[in-house]
């Protein structure tokens, strides 16, 4: 099956009609975070995904991790799935579930090792997707994401494997590696950003050339 593609760092409505037009599955609508790249506030994130046509999913990606502050988060920005970019105890997945019937959870993993391999299997059952990501959470300034590096693809290939709910692969992927991440990992879905912009914006000929190379 032809991986879903979801679009990241979504800064204006004009970005992402571009990134639908292409063939997004999915747009990241970037809040607040520690570092990296395309946040934007929240009020800019509610005209873009209340804009969005149907079909095509709205992911708010959030730090935040307590349920109740991503779930006003949720409120005021009316996304369709929360993307938990950092890690959170364990009893905020009822919560949210709870609060917010009908929004997707899909939580982030950095890939730093074979631990990483563990951590995603441990919180699979309590969400209904992995993001498995390049950034580091133990950096005194945590990189949550936006980080333009690739990861072991080979951890990634076994989370793919061994995980009982979707996983979306991310971290520096590009027009010119994408066929062999896909290749490699077979992930369900690709998430994209600094590689198909230049100069910060969204660039619609690398996006173009993105799709061409998902296989």
């Amino acid at each position: 099956m032809r991986p879903r593609v979801k679009v990241c760092c979504i800064a204006s409505v004009e970005e992402m009609r571009t990134a639908v037009e292409c063939g997004a599955s999915a747009v990241g609508l970037v809040s607040e975070m520690p570092s990296g790249p395309g946040v934007i506030d929240e009020g800019l994130i509610a005209e873009i995904a209340a804009r969005v046509p149907p079909g095509v999913a709205t992911f708010l990606l959030t730090c935040r991790q307590t349920a109740d502050s991503i779930v006003a988060q949720q409120r005021r920005c009316r996304v369709n799935t929360l993307q938990l970019c950092d890690r959170v105890p364990r009893d905020v997945y009822g919560e949210l579930r709870r609060a917010l019937p009908g929004v997707s959870i899909v939580q982030v993993v950095h890939v730093r090792g074979e631990e990483s391999f563990a951590e995603a299997l441990a919180v699979a059952p309590h969400v209904d997707a992995l993001l498995l990501d390049s950034g580091d959470q133990s950096l005194a300034v945590k990189e949550l994401g936006g980080t333009g590096r690739t990861h072991d693809w080979e951890v990634s290939r076994r989370v793919v494997k061994d995980s009982p709910v979707p996983v979306f692969l991310a971290g520096g992927l590009k027009p010119e590696n994408v066929a062999e991440a896909v290749k490699t990992v077979r992930p369900f879905g690709l998430d994209v950003c600094s590689g198909v912009r230049t100069g910060g914006r969204l660039d619609a000929r690398k996006l173009e050339r993105f799709f061409a190379h998902v296989i």
